[in-house]
């Protein structure tokens, strides 16, 4: 991996190469510019090794399992040697069962269908909604969003203690909050959990692509991601983690691949014999390709260094901190604190404009994309941000006068391919649309802020 150094003591990587670097788009006030892409925590661009990968894969593709043909052969060592590839990156246990799923909103849904009866749930508010909602069918306990990581192991204790004992128990955790960024007490949470008899579930959808995750380590039992935010393609997701409930739940999905043995019974209706081992949750022709990709982007991360990648970005986390600090205007939102711990996600409010309308003209006006609204955590972003759920914002004039609430939030969010110059640009377009305002005219149309023609 090529290195530039910026002092001295510090020598920082330079930004993995991925797909749509090169790519131009057009300004509304004209010309075009690269697009610098600032939206990671939704779906980071695809590693061009990946890319790579898979192309050279494409030729031959063939069918999974049970396949006499070469090629489903080699499909089929692909789609299993992916499956290893993926265990060793989480370092799992040796028992641990890696299911592949379609994203961690599967996953977790998958664990879902698989809780024990009279299973209790315990879910910090602050959630994505992929673990927030999942457990719907199972008696779930929304806990209070804490503002110190010890608060939150305390408030689990407390939690948990007041629990039936004799039952089964899960707790619901992130790994790395996808509004603050703000890294959570994994491993104290889990010590907590198994301390009262409670299995634990890591949201690891925005920590696994920024920093190194060991399932044994953090001692949790389940583990879920997507490969979308690993910078593979979309499609494709992980569920890895202790194999008992997954062997005693009924296939997530009856068809084909889950069933090991299927006979028809003298009164007409069939019997099944379900597989013990990942495929009893895998029924259908699996997405081969979208393991494979998963399975490139863990040996592509693992080869770059996780201690390099997390350097590089801490560098740019203090940038984008460091100028967004020297905008009276803008609030950062946090749960922690300046000084907790964090991945490269940053959310903030800018005083006296609609943050839609904000992330439009940073699109339109300089070329950069962001995300702006409540980012599939609608309790974490009102608590942070003191808004009314029932009021709707417009984006042609500033949503909130000076110095009062605003009702959603603009979010920018990095990682291994992003360059020095994205996030320089970023700072300056908040400088400058504050000081400035926006240099074309706005409206509504289905609900987003667009520019007016």
């Amino acid at each position: 991996m090529s290195v530039s150094t910026l002092a001295a003591d510090q020598v920082i990587c330079a930004p993995l190469p991925v797909l749509g670097r090169d790519v131009t788009v057009p300004l509304v006030t004209g010309g075009e510019v690269t697009y610098a892409a600032l939206d990671y925590a939704a779906s980071a661009p695809a590693l061009q090794r990946v890319w790579d990968d898979v192309a050279a894969y494409a030729p031959y593709y063939g069918s999974v399992h049970r396949g006499a043909g070469y090629l489903s052969q080699l499909s089929t060592d692909l789609f299993e040697n992916a499956r290893r590839t993926v265990t060793e990156f989480l370092d799992c246990r040796a028992d641990d069962q890696l299911v592949f799923t379609r994203s961690t909103t599967d996953s977790l849904n998958l664990l879902a269908a698989a809780l024990p009866a009279d299973c209790q749930v315990f879910v910090f508010e602050t959630e994505h909604h992929a673990s927030l909602l999942p457990w719907q069918d199972a008696k779930v306990t929304y806990l209070n969003a804490p503002r110190t990581p010890g608060q939150a192991v305390a408030t689990l204790e407390r939690a948990l203690a007041e629990r039936d004992p004799k039952g089964p128990a899960l707790v619901c955790v992130t790994g790395a909050s996808n509004v603050t960024g703000e890294l959570w007490p994994v491993r104290e949470l889990a010590a907590a959990a198994h301390s009262h008899g409670a299995r634990i579930v890591l949201d690891a959808a925005q920590l696994a692509p920024h920093h190194p995750v060991s399932v044994q380590d953090l001692d949790v039992d389940w583990v879920a991601f997507s490969g979308h935010k690993l910078y593979a393609p979309f499609g494709s997701g992980v569920l890895a983690g202790r194999a008992d409930w997954l062997r005693a739940a009924e296939p997530y999905l009856a068809g084909g691949g889950a069933s090991r043995k299927v006979t028809r019974r003298t009164d007409g209706g069939v019997d099944v014999e379900w597989h013990e081992s990942a495929a009893r949750h895998e029924a259908g022709s699996p997405n081969v390709i979208g393991a494979y990709s998963i399975a490139s982007a863990c040996k592509a991360l693992t080869e770059a260094g996780f201690d390099t990648l997390v350097a590089r970005e801490e560098h740019l986390i203090a940038k984008v901190r460091a100028g967004l600090a020297e905008v009276p205007e803008v609030r950062v939102l946090s749960l922690f604190g300046d000084t907790a711990p964090r991945v490269g996600v940053i959310s903030f409010v800018v005083d006296g404009w609609n943050s839609s309308h904000f992330a439009a003209a940073l699109s339109a006006e300089y070329g950069i994309g962001v995300r702006d609204g409540l980012f599939c955590a609608h309790p974490l972003v009102r608590t942070l941000l003191g808004s009314d759920p029932q009021t709707q914002g417009e984006c042609g004039a500033p949503e909130a006068a000076p110095g009062e609430k605003s009702l959603n939030a603009i979010r920018v969010s990095f990682g291994a391919g992003t360059p020095d110059e994205h996030v320089d640009r970023f700072v300056t377009a908040v400088r400058e649309l504050v000081r400035e305002g926006a240099k074309w005219q706005y409206r509504t149309e289905d609900g987003r802020c667009v520019p007016a023609v």
